[in-house]
């Protein structure tokens, strides 16, 4: 068995174990700032939002392009006015976006892009894109997102309780968060298949989540008939039962997307595979983070409010402090019984006449 694997196995069946949930205020801090400074991308930067949602043209030169992609850009920021976004397609061709512009003034920069690529304005595709697609666009998501939050938490206070329902729910709520802000500090564009690897991320975290949710479901049957162990102590169980798991399908799924993000988008250059590969990357790395450290210790919170789950506590640690008395006052018993076998016998002055008088009063070599 491998090191990994038997690490599982030692996790699983309790015999080591680290203490996710007794830390889980450090968990909570690390999640609030990372959140704050999400919020503070958001807020301060702004989403950079694709041409498909803010509007704009679309413009697609013949393969086999003399101008540089910078030269394009420079080209198309100034017959238009606006920022130009240029790619370099796998046919050598280039894709200039430049959002913010109508039909009117499409038709001018399509002539003046021409003049400067020394191209036949005729063989200069351009495709416009309204505002109102992509406003549609992102109604739609918002509403599938909507449903979703809905049904998640409909579905996870049937399966297991509310309150696993609301942790999951905090979860997920964090990861969008999270993705959402690195994409505004990063200045990545958002584009509708960002809008899909979040949807896509969800899913995720959801999964991991609920694996923990039910070996922790399964481990707190009948939890009050026992002494031994308070609902914190099973919570953090169930985390290291699952652990290995949860690590093992989380790097199996962020090594082809990071493969999209750092490869393909990064070395070979191909941008338009950085609004997905981002999402999904930074929500698989969060839904994994959220799943451990904070739903499942956040279910811990919300159970142990419960009377039944205090009185479970002081009763478990009632026994334990019983038990530590108990063991304290049997070393101190086991402690007096060794210095009582350790004393050395002292013969006394009385036994020594004795044993010299021994056969006084006798003849020698008879007896009576």
């Amino acid at each position: 068995m491998s090191k990994l694997g038997s690490l599982g196995a030692r996790l699983h069946r309790g015999e080591i174990s680290y203490d996710f949930v007794g830390k889980r205020k450090i968990w909570y801090g690390v999640s609030i700032l990372i959140t704050i400074t999400a919020i503070l991308g958001l807020a301060v930067r702004g989403l950079n939002m694709g041409i498909e949602f803010q509007g704009g043209a679309v413009f697609t030169t013949p393969t086999k392009m003399s101008a540089s992609v910078a030269q394009a850009e420079q080209y198309a920021t100034d017959a238009s006015g606006h920022e130009a976004i240029v790619q370099k397609l796998g046919n050598g061709s280039l894709r200039i976006q430049i959002a913010g512009i109508d039909t009117d003034q499409s038709d001018k920069v399509k002539q003046e892009l021409a003049k400067d690529l020394n191209l036949d304005p005729e063989k200069l595709a351009a495709d416009l894109v309204g505002p109102s697609w992509g406003e549609q666009v992102a109604n739609k998501a918002w509403e599938g997102l909507a449903i979703f939050m809905v049904l998640v938490v409909i579905y996870l206070a049937i399966a297991f309780e509310w309150r696993m329902a609301v942790a999951a729910l905090v979860a997920l709520i964090h990861d969008i968060t999270i993705t959402t802000g690195i994409y505004a500090l990063v200045g990545f564009e958002v584009t509708p298949g960002t809008v899909i690897g979040l949807l896509t991320i969800l899913g995720y975290s959801l999964y991991d989540t609920v694996v923990v949710f039910d070996s922790l479901k399964e481990q707190t049957k009948d939890i009050t008939k026992q002494t031994r162990f308070t609902y914190s102590e099973i919570a953090n169980r169930s985390i290291n039962g699952t652990l290995v798991r949860s690590i093992n399908t989380t790097v199996v799924a962020l090594l082809p997307v990071a493969g999209l993000l750092f490869i393909g988008g990064g070395f070979l250059g191909a941008g338009t595979l950085n609004d997905i590969s981002l999402s999904l990357f930074v929500g698989l790395a969060a839904g994994a983070y959220s799943s451990i450290f904070i739903a499942t210790p956040l279910v811990a919170d919300l159970k142990e409010r419960e009377p039944a789950m205090r009185a479970l506590k002081k009763r478990v640690l009632a026994k334990r402090a019983q038990a530590t008395t108990e063991d304290d006052l049997t070393e101190e018993r086991s402690t007096g019984d060794d210095a009582e076998d350790a004393t050395p016998a002292v013969v006394g002055p009385r036994n020594q006449p004795a044993s010299r008088n021994r056969g006084r009063g006798r003849t020698p070599g008879k007896r009576r």
